[in-house]
C-alpha cells in the first residue's frame, strides 16, 4: 500500500459517519490538550509553592492545595470535549457537547471551591482558636457545613437549569420537603442553632469551670448537639445545647477577682469599748493576708439574740482554694484577737414558749428536771425550756 492509498484509507473510511482521519485528529488533540493542561497545572503549583515565604504565603499554600485537587477525570473529559469539537458532528450532538462542557466546567469549579472553602475556613479558625486548644470549634464545623450545602445546591440547580429542567417547580418541591423535614427534626435543629449561638456569643468555652443549676464542672467539649461537662464527682455529664442556653450559667473561669461577704455575731454582754475595737481588729486581720483588698467592716444590726457584724473584702486571685485559705487564716486571727480582749462569739439560742403544761406532768415532775439535774445547776423559769 503506497502513501496515496494509505491517506485515502484514512480519509475515506468512515466510523459513525466520520472519517478515521478526523477521529485521529480528535484523539491527538485530546492527548495534547490533556498533557498541556497537566503540565500547566503542575507548573502553576510549583510556582505557588516556591513563593511560600512571601507575606501571603497562607493564600499561596491554599491555592496550591486547591490546584493539586484538580480532578483528572474531569480534566480528561474536558480534553475529550475539545477533541469532539474538531469532529464534524451533527447539530443535535453539538448542542449536547455544549451542555456537557457547562457541566464539566461547573463541576470542576465547584470542586475547587469546595476544597478552597474547607482549607481556608480551617486555616482561619485555627489561627483564631483559643489558646487552650487548637480544636476547630462548633462554629467552624457548622459554618463549613452550611457553606458546602449552599455551594452544591447552587451547582445542582445550575446544572439542572442548563440541561433544560424547570427548576422553579423543583425549588418549590424542595421547599415543601424542607418544611416537612424541619418539623420532623426540630429538636435537632434547635440544638444546632443553640450550638451556633454558643460559638458566636461564647458564654463558655472548652476548659471553663461553670455552674449550670445544680451541676458544677469543667467544659470538655462543645458539639453541634450536646455539651460535655466533667463534674466535680468525676463523671461526664452530657447536656443538650438548648438546655444549656435555657439555664443560668455561672462561668468561674472568667472570674478576675472574688468579692467575699461574711458575717459573725457577738453576744450582748460585750462592752461598748470591746465592740468599737471589733472593726479595727477585722480590718487588720484582712489586710494581713496577701492577695486581699479590704472594703469594709461594720456593726450591721442589733439581732434578736446577738450583735451582727458584716465584713466585705476582695480576693485578688480567682482561685477557690486561695479564697478558702485566706478566709481560714482570717477566722483564726479573729479567734485569737477576740480571745485577747475577752470577747467570745455568740452561740445560737432558741427559746420555746409553752402556753400550758398538763397538771399530770407538773405533779409527777416529768416536765422540769429537779434543780440538782439541771445542766447549769439552776432551775429553769416556768414557761421556758
Amino acid at each position: 500500500m503506497n502513501q496515496t492509498d494509505f491517506l485515502a484509507f484514512f480519509t475515506e473510511t468512515m466510523f459513525l459517519g466520520i472519517s478515521l482521519a478526523n477521529w485521529f485528529i480528535a484523539l491527538a488533540a485530546t492527548t495534547l490538550a490533556f498533557t498541556a493542561a497537566r503540565g500547566a497545572l503542575a507548573l502553576l503549583k510549583r510556582r505557588l509553592q516556591a513563593r511560600g515565604n512571601a507575606e501571603d504565603s497562607n493564600f499561596r499554600r491554599i491555592a496550591a492545595e486547591v490546584i493539586s485537587g484538580t480532578s483528572n477525570a474531569l480534566l480528561l473529559l474536558a480534553c475529550f470535549l475539545i477533541g469532539l469539537g474538531l469532529l464534524d458532528l451533527p447539530e443535535r450532538w453539538t448542542n449536547r457537547v455544549s451542555s456537557l462542557w457547562f457541566v464539566v466546567a461547573v463541576l470542576q469549579v465547584a470542586l475547587w471551591a469546595h476544597r478552597g472553602l474547607a482549607l481556608g475556613m480551617a486555616s482561619y479558625f485555627r489561627r483564631h482558636a483559643p489558646a487552650q486548644g487548637a480544636q476547630i470549634s462548633a462554629l467552624a464545623s457548622l459554618t463549613l457545613w452550611g457553606a458546602k450545602v449552599l455551594l452544591w445546591t447552587v451547582v445542582l440547580l445550575a446544572m439542572l437549569s442548563n440541561l433544560g429542567v424547570n427548576i422553579t417547580a423543583f425549588v418549590a418541591s424542595l421547599g415543601v420537603g424542607g418544611i416537612a423535614v424541619a418539623l420532623a427534626v426540630q429538636n435537632i435543629l434547635g440544638d444546632l442553632f443553640a450550638s451556633l449561638s454558643i460559638a458566636v456569643d461564647k458564654p463558655f468555652e472548652v476548659g471553663d469551670f461553670i455552674v449550670v443549676g445544680s451541676l458544677a464542672g469543667t467544659v470538655e467539649h462543645v458539639g453541634l448537639k450536646t455539651t460535655r461537662i466533667r463534674s466535680l464527682g468525676g463523671e461526664q455529664v452530657v447536656m443538650s445545647n438548648t438546655g444549656m442556653l435555657a439555664a443560668t450559667i455561672q462561668n468561674y473561669k472568667r472570674l478576675q477577682e472574688r468579692r467575699v461577704v461574711f458575717s459573725f455575731r457577738l453576744p450582748y454582754d460585750c462592752t461598748l469599748e470591746q465592740v468599737r475595737q471589733v472593726p479595727d481588729i477585722v480590718e487588720a486581720a484582712v489586710r494581713a493576708q496577701k492577695l486581699t483588698r479590704f472594703d469594709r467592716a461594720h456593726l450591721q444590726a442589733f439581732g434578736e439574740h446577738a450583735l451582727q457584724f458584716e465584713v466585705v473584702y476582695i480576693v485578688l486571685d480567682p482561685g477557690y482554694n486561695v479564697y478558702m485559705d485566706i478566709q481560714q487564716a482570717i477566722n483564726f486571727t479573729l479567734m485569737e484577737r477576740f480571745a485577747e480582749i475577752g470577747v467570745r462569739f455568740a452561740v445560737p439560742i432558741r427559746t420555746i414558749h409553752v402556753a400550758s403544761v398538763p397538771d399530770e406532768l407538773q405533779n409527777a415532775g416529768g416536765f422540769f428536771p429537779p434543780a440538782s439535774q439541771a445542766a447549769d445547776g439552776r432551775q429553769p423559769a416556768a414557761g421556758n425550756a
